[in-house]
């Protein structure tokens, strides 16, 4: 069972309110010259195999504070499976940790445990991402929205990656973060989804786009309506939220619509055509207007035709200095992209490798005369 740490969590999470940027006190706190360092601090991190140097200078004020829990930082580390090199690391990278008293540091601990079993596994994700882990303001919050996710039979694999890169969704308030996940569940079973899928659906959004929970739930709603007034139907609403995932949470209708608005004018296309080319291309939904803009004139630049990139859209997914180099090494096999297709020269690194290694061993490979007498080892 979880334990509630006592309302006053730590020093560090304490005074954090007061380290106000610009401020006078904030100058104080953090220079040196203004306040000793507390000496039993910088030997403990010393005896740690803490490079003290870079303590002070990233986080220097840490070693002028009164308190400091440095032993007993490592011991909880070194509990967890955390050896003499990864707590040195790990107290470089976030020294605040030894601010932050045991039995709070114990109890986010059991928090995570709770989520991620495996210490070694535990241990890789604390070295990773320090901070989160001993940020321990809003532990309630924390403890409940676990509890929330865990609720939906979400992966605690999942669940733990969102904990780590994105602890600001654990931070806040769960009912906010309820009223998200409701949002993209209605989302998916108007578009058409099957309910039986949705708690794959929505892993797939939280993997790929950890703070996807911090958009706006009316964000969502406005960018589904925008692309329902361009004609989409139910089906490719859905094909186009599947294939955006988690980015569709950052789109804006304003900016949809003119990137919408300069490819129409661009490939010279009527609306119908406008839709299969978005379909086929998605990612043009949330490139910038001047990316567009730069990629499409690149593509004229290099001898690319309009009706080319019409019929290969995803060509615009590469940057110009990828599509122009990928085009060279095509030319000095003797493909011409000029008049051909670009889908050879779309796609991923390792989609154009295979393509060009079958080019490359076309024109290599000897061509074979059956009638022509065989060749002996003394010819």
């Amino acid at each position: 069972m979880l334990r509630v740490p006592t309302a006053s969590l730590c020093s560090y999470c304490q005074r954090i309110r007061l380290l106000v940027p610009n401020s006078a006190s904030a100058f104080t706190v953090t220079s040196p010259n203004k306040k000793p360092e507390n000496q039993l601090t910088v030997d403990s991190l010393y005896e740690l195999s803490v490079d003290i140097r870079k303590v002070r200078k990233s986080k220097a004020w840490v070693l002028s504070e009164k308190s400091s829990y440095v032993s007993e930082t490592a011991d909880v580390l070194r509990d967890m499976g955390a050896d003499t090199a990864v707590i040195a690391l790990i107290l470089e990278t976030h020294p605040e940790a030894v601010l932050c008293r045991p039995e709070d540091v114990a109890a986010q601990r059991d928090l995570w445990v709770s989520v991620c079993p495996n210490k070694r596994e535990l241990m890789r994700i604390i070295e990773k991402f320090p901070a989160s882990f001993f940020t321990l303001t809003h532990y309630s919050n924390q403890r409940d929205n676990i509890l929330y996710l865990q609720s939906l039979h979400l992966s605690n694999r999942i669940i733990g990656k969102l904990m780590a890169s994105a602890p600001q969704s654990f931070s806040r308030p769960v009912m906010l973060n309820k009223e998200v996940i409701h949002t993209l569940r209605e989302t998916y079973l108007d578009l058409g989804g099957d309910e039986g899928n949705l708690r794959i659906w929505l892993q797939k959004l939280l993997s790929q786009n950890p703070f996807i929970l911090l958009r706006p739930a009316e964000a969502w709603r406005d960018s589904l309506g925008f692309l329902r007034e361009q004609g989409f139907s139910t089906e490719e609403l859905l094909g186009l939220v599947s294939s955006l995932r988690a980015s569709i949470a950052e789109l804006r209708p304003e900016c949809m619509q003119q990137a919408l608005a300069f490819i129409e004018e661009a490939l010279e296309c009527s609306k119908d055509e406008l839709k299969v080319i978005v379909i086929h291309c998605p990612a043009i939904l949330y490139y910038s207007l001047p990316t567009l803009v730069a990629r499409f004139h690149g593509l004229m630049d290099v001898g690319v035709s309009m009706e080319q990139v019409k019929e290969s859209p995803n060509v615009l997914e590469l940057t110009t200095q990828i599509v122009l180099y990928r085009i060279q090494k095509l030319a000095s096999y003797g493909y011409d992209v000029s008049s051909g297709s670009l889908d050879v020269v779309a796609g991923t690194k390792k989609d154009f490798e295979m393509s060009y290694g079958k080019l490359q061993l076309r024109q290599q490979r000897p061509l074979f005369n059956p009638v022509a007498p065989l060749r002996s080892a003394e010819d």
